[in-house]
This record gives structure tokens, C-alpha cells and sequence, in this order.
């Protein structure tokens, strides 16, 4: 079959299923794109920054489980993907980029938007950390074995992004080439545990007086959901997630503590901090969810014993030292542990009414209590957590949030629920702005039968506000609330929290005469030909929110929130490790490190 590099690479593509590819042409990229034009299988989507159309691909994923491409051209557009891919590198999620490159023949003679003066064309270099493979191929004949290579490594192990530097040439030369079948390069199986593993773990949970299950975004990729169920039923174990693994286990559940680290929830570190034995599967302990590795804030480890389970070897006892590490898939491993714990003491007892049962939830009513508090204020404007509350009691239990970085994200890791895996969508490792707006419009794509809100800050949002016009060009109707507090307040909040009054700077949006800022969002949307609408007052918020969802329009919600800090903020619960001059720290009386429990 006689075909040019972009034929091969839409061929393959279209084998694999892959609906979109997602990106801005340019002279380094048009011989690939050329050969998507007469294809009715692909659509080619065009996004107005390359960086959004890795959210976008990343988003995709995320909702459906299928991979997209993207695309762009040589140069500024090739780094302007950078954010978009570290996102999904820290994240484990799969997206396939492919960049234009300088012709084979042309290298080193610094041709259009070529990087050459310590190595020729060498774009690469600068994307090498962030990607779980590169390829640069120099003949056509290589694409059809690197293409599935391609796909097994995003897709295979701890999933990841993946790039190929693509030269113009080879996208324009053609060969006689067989393109292979994706099942026939595929490997079959999930990785079970080692079995003395198996046995050792399942011998500590049966002598287990205080058990807690964490859970990450790495049991979410391996479909746990059902067997995180059944074991902390059979255990009667508490359960606790990172930010990423919210709604693998439905945080509805009595069992379910909800999250862990500097903004988890009281009862969530409570539980972690005492637990005798701890099963982390698919977590890998970053520094928010572990109060920096402070020990008895969130996590003491020893003397809790660890089982740590990952498909990641690199990850086990990275952080913590283990008991027993298990490599391998997160539900075959549980499936194993099971059925190991049931030999030993029987199906499930009932976890109810046990004194540990009883702190459980003696220990979540505290927590909820404190919670119902802060949402009694009377606050003009309303408080952001009051119109999260608002949101999270219009949307479907079955609604995709997507979430960036930030106060929004810290009040759906902390006061939202999930009870279905895979719908919380956030940036939780990278904390990438400019996250929320492409990647909600990813997931639309992918389930267009759901719903699919935003929160945004007025931050996060202005930094690829340029989508809504994606949004409109393809009828992608995703819902964005912008929560507006008029600046980086998370950022000033944590200046005010750590270094104290008097020390916010370069964080709030004031204009000359020092008046808070901020750009009409209703009519910004509508310029874009979306549907904007505004809120000021908390019982306007379903009202938009019905207004929104039955338009069928790509819409924008601008909400007013409260900026007067500490109610701008949310409770440290646990805490994170921010250095302070020591000149400040002098200042503030009595100032350490576990009395920085401000607000962030």
C-alpha cells in the first residue's frame, strides 16, 4: 500500500479508534494534516492555543478511556504543548502529540522556527522530562512500528503522554508499506501480585484493629472501584482518597473519610494518622495529601504498617517505607487480597456498630459540623464554598467536574462529594492553570449524554478563555461557572496565612485607584457566541445552572464570590510545607511549622 507518512499516521489512527485529533497546523505540519482531509472516520478539531489541545486530549481520556492525537507545527507551537504534556505526565494520563520538525535534509541550518545552536533541531530536548518516550523518525518506512510502540507505551504500565517529533519530509514522502494490526502488538493481562506478597499483606489486614484503605488516581485507571468496595466492607475499614482518586470509592459511603493531606478533611487525616496497618493502591504520597511528610499530621509511618501497591515499582517506598510492596495492576491485586483475607476469617462481618465504626463516624459528624458552619455565613457576596454547595446540589450524580488549581480545586477535593470513579477531572499533581475550560471540553466530547461543569477561577479561566471560541465553532456544550474573586487568592491567601497580614503582593487584581478588577465574563462568552449569564446572589445559582444546562449552548456562569480573607479561603487541615524567612517567622509569636494552619 503505497501511502505518505500523514496517510500512514491517519490510517493508524483511524485502526485505533482515535475519533479526534486535536490541534493548529502550520508550514511544519501541513504534509501530515493533508492527509486527514478526505477522511470521514477523524475529525481534525481546531483549538486556539496548542497547550489546550493536550487539556482537551487529556480531558478525553479521562471521561472515555480512548486516547486522542494532537497536533502542531514546528517551533512556538511545538513548545507552547510543554504545559499540556507535563500535565498529563505527572498525571499518568495517555495523550499522543505529534510535532512538525525541520526537514531531515535541512537540520542544523537554521531554517524557520528551527532550535539549533547547541544541537540541530533539537525541540526535543526540551520535551524529553515530561513525555514517557520520543520518537524522531527520519524515513517514512519507520512510522507503521513506531506508531504501535507508540500506543503501547501510553498505554501500558503507568500511562503517560507520548511525542513525535515529525520532520516535513517525512510527512510528505511516501512508501510501500503494510500498516499493522493495533491487537496484534498489543500485550493481554493485568499484573497480578506476588503471591508471598499476597499472603504477607492479607496476615497484617486479618490482625488489623484500625485499617484504612487510600486510594489514588491509580485505582481509578485500573477500574478498582468494585473490589475498594468490597474489601473495606469486608474489613470494615476506613477509606480515604487523594485529590486525584475522588469517586473511586463513594465518598456517600459510611466507611468513606473522604480526602487526606493540607486540605483533605479532618476526619480523613484523623483516620490515616491512627491506622495501625494503611493499603495505599495507586497513590504515590505527594506532598498534599501527605502534609509534606510531616509525621502525625496526616500520615505516621512507621509505626503504621504500609501496604503499598502500584504499577509503578519506582513509586514503592519512595516516601514511606513499606511493609510489604506490591507491584502490579491495583484491581487484580486487590481481587488477590480478597480472596487471601475471606480463606482467613470468612465472608464479610458486619463492620456496623464496631467501636471503631462508631469513631468513623463520630470523627465525620465533627467534620460535617464544622463544614455546615462556615456555609451559615451570611456573606455578600456569597462565599465560594457556598456556591460550590449550591452547584454540587443542582448537578447529576453522574456529572463530570473539572477543576485546575487553586481555591476551586481545593473546595471540590474538600467539600464535594463523588460516589461515580473517573467524574472528579482535575489537574491535582501539575496544578495546572488554564486546565479547566479545554479539558471540560474534552470530557463534553466524550460523553456528550452527561453533564459536564467547570469550576474555574477568574485566573484559571482567563488563561484559555481563547476556547470558548472552540466551544462555539463545534457546538460543545460544556458549562463553566467562573468563580470570580478578582485575583490569585489562593496564592494571597497563603501569603496572608504563612507570612502574615500585610505581606499579599503581585495576587490581587486592583486597577489604579486600587479598586478590585475583573472583565465582564457574561459578555466575553457572548462575544464568543456562548451563553453568558452572571450571579450575585447565592439564590440565583440553580436558576443559571438550569438556565445553562438546557440551552444545549457552550455557557459561562459568572459568580461573584467573597474575597475578604480568612472566608476567601478554606481551612488547612493538615499542613504544607511553604518556607518562611526566618526574620518573619521572629515576628510572629510562636510561629512553627505545625502552627502554619491558616487558611489556603
Amino acid at each position: 500500500m503505497k501511502l505518505t507518512g500523514g496517510q500512514i499516521i491517519a490510517e493508524y489512527l483511524a485502526r485505533e479508534k482515535v475519533p479526534y485529533i486535536v490541534g493548529i497546523p502550520g508550514h511544519g505540519s501541513v504534509g501530515m494534516i493533508e492527509a486527514f482531509r478526505e477522511r470521514s472516520d477523524i475529525e481534525v478539531i481546531q483549538v486556539r492555543q496548542e497547550m489546550s489541545a493536550v487539556h482537551l486530549a487529556d480531558g478525553y481520556y479521562r471521561a472515555s478511556g480512548q486516547p486522542l492525537a494532537a497536533f502542531t507545527s514546528i517551533g512556538p507551537g511545538a513548545i507552547n504543548t510543554i504545559i499540556g504534556l507535563a500535565t498529563c505526565y505527572v498525571e499518568s494520563t495517555p495523550a499522543l502529540v505529534f510535532t512538525g520538525s525541520t526537514h531531515t535534509y535541512m537540520r542544523g541550518k537554521g531554517v524557520l522556527q528551527e532550535i539549533e545552536r547547541t544541537q540541530d533541531s533539537n525541540f526535543i530536548d526540551m520535551v524529553a522530562p515530561v513525555v514517557k518516550r520520543y520518537w524522531r523518525p527520519d524515513s517514512v518506512r519507520q512510522l507503521p512500528t513506531l506508531l504501535h510502540r507508540a500506543f503501547n507505551q501510553m498505554m501500558e504500565g503507568r500511562r503517560g503522554p507520548v511525542l513525535i517529533d515529525l520532520p516535513m519530509d517525512v510527512q510528505a514522502d511516501w512508501a510501500d508499506v503494510e500498516i499493522p494490526d493495533p491487537a496484534g502488538h498489543r500485550s493481554g493481562g493485568a499484573q497480578a501480585g506476588d503471591p508471598p506478597g499476597i499472603q504477607a499483606a492479607a496476615e497484617l489486614l486479618v490482625a488489623a484493629k484500625r485499617p484504612v484503605l487510600f486510594a489514588g488516581g491509580g485505582a481509578i485507571t485500573a477500574e478498582a472501584s468494585g473490589e475498594l468496595v468490597a474489601l473495606a466492607e469486608l474489613l470494615g475499614a476506613a477509606v480515604v482518597t487523594t485529590f486525584q482518586g475522588k469517586g473511586v470509592f463513594p465518598e456517600t459511603h459510611p466507611l468513606s473519610c473522604r480526602t487526606a493531606g493540607a486540605v483533605g478533611t479532618d476526619c480523613g487525616n484523623a483516620v490515616c494518622r491512627t491506622a495501625d496497618v494503611l493499603v495505599s493502591v495507586g497513590a504515590r504520597f505527594a506532598d498534599m495529601s501527605a502534609s509534606s511528610y510531616a509525621d502525625g499530621v496526616t500520615f505516621s509511618i512507621p509505626p503504621t504498617k504500609l501496604i503499598h501497591i502500584d504499577i509503578d515499582a519506582s513509586e514503592i517506598g519512595k516516601n514511606y517505607p513499606v511493609e510489604v510492596g506490591l507491584v502490579g495492576d491495583g484491581k487484580a491485586i486487590l481481587c488477590q487480597l480478597i480472596e487471601a483475607v475471606k480463606a482467613a476469617i470468612g465472608d464479610a462481618r458486619d463492620y456496623r456498630g464496631t467501636p471503631y465504626f462508631n469513631e468513623i463516624q463520630s470523627l465525620k459528624e465533627t467534620w460535617f459540623a464544622s463544614v455546615e458552619e462556615r456555609m451559615k455565613k451570611s456573606l455578600t457576596p456569597p462565599s465560594m464554598s457556598q456556591v460550590v454547595r449550591e452547584i454540587s446540589e443542582f448537578i447529576d450524580e453522574d456529572a463530570f467536574v473539572v477543576s485546575a488549581a487553586g481555591h476551586p480545586q481545593e473546595r471540590v477535593a474538600q467539600e464535594m462529594a463523588f460516589t461515580v470513579p473517573g467524574t472528579n477531572v482535575t489537574s491535582a499533581g501539575f496544578s495546572t492553570m488554564g486546565f479547566t475550560l479545554p479539558a471540560a471540553l474534552g470530557v463534553k466530547l466524550a460523553r456528550p449524554d452527561r453533564q459536564v461543569i467547570g469550576l474555574a477561577g477568574d485566573g484559571d479561566f482567563t488563561m484559555t478563555i481563547q476556547e470558548l471560541a472552540t466551544a462555539a465553532q463545534y457546538e460543545i456544550p460544556a458549562v463553566t461557572v467562573v468563580l470570580d474573586n478578582q485575583g490569585w487568592l489562593s496564592i494571597r491567601d497563603l501569603q496572608k496565612g504563612y507570612f502574615g497580614e500585610g505581606h499579599e503582593m503581585a495576587t490581587d487584581f486592583f486597577d489604579r485607584s486600587g479598586e478590585p478588577f475583573s472583565p465582564d465574563f457574561a459578555a466575553i462568552a457572548e462575544g464568543f457566541g456562548c451563553l453568558g449569564l452572571r450571579v450575585e446572589k447565592l439564590s440565583e445559582v440553580k436558576e443559571a445552572l438550569a438556565t445553562a444546562f438546557s440551552s444545549g449552548r457552550p455557557a459561562v456562569i459568572e459568580a461573584k464570590v467573597n474575597r475578604i480573607f480568612p472566608d476567601s479561603g478554606i481551612p488547612l487541615t493538615g499542613w504544607w510545607d511553604c518556607p518562611v524567612p526566618k526574620t518573619i517567622a521572629d515576628k510572629r509569636k510562636g510561629y512553627d511549622e505545625f502552627q502554619q494552619r491558616e487558611v489556603l
